[in-house]
């Protein structure tokens, strides 16, 4: 069975395409649960109406069918907690020019 450790490592390779930086960097991953044969991701956006909502999307389903082989992999959009800098990981922080 894959692990919620193994999904983040995986999702490490999506990028958000305006930022040019992984979405587990950023701190976008909210929650990923792993069943059977599925796995569930919440995941967020730096700000409400991001237009790469739906090409993030598409880029972790495709990613992890890739890499685990399943079909049923179900990424849902979530608002709450709102996104913050404080969320990201130390190295995207320094990236970006936000205080650690």
């Amino acid at each position: 069975m894959v692990s919620k450790e193994e999904v983040l490592e995986v999702l490490k390779n999506v990028e958000d395409p305006e930022l040019a930086m992984s979405i587990v960097d950023l701190g976008l991953i909210y929650r990923v649960d792993v069943k059977d044969k599925s796995i569930e991701v919440d995941f967020t956006l730096t700000y409400p109406g991001c237009p790469a909502e739906d090409l993030i999307r598409r880029d972790m389903t495709e990613t992890l069918r890739d890499a685990f082989g399943l079909v049923d992999i179900v990424a849902t959009t979530v608002w709450s907690p709102m996104w913050g800098p404080e969320r990201m990981s130390e190295e995207a922080r320094v990236v970006l020019g936000y205080p650690i």
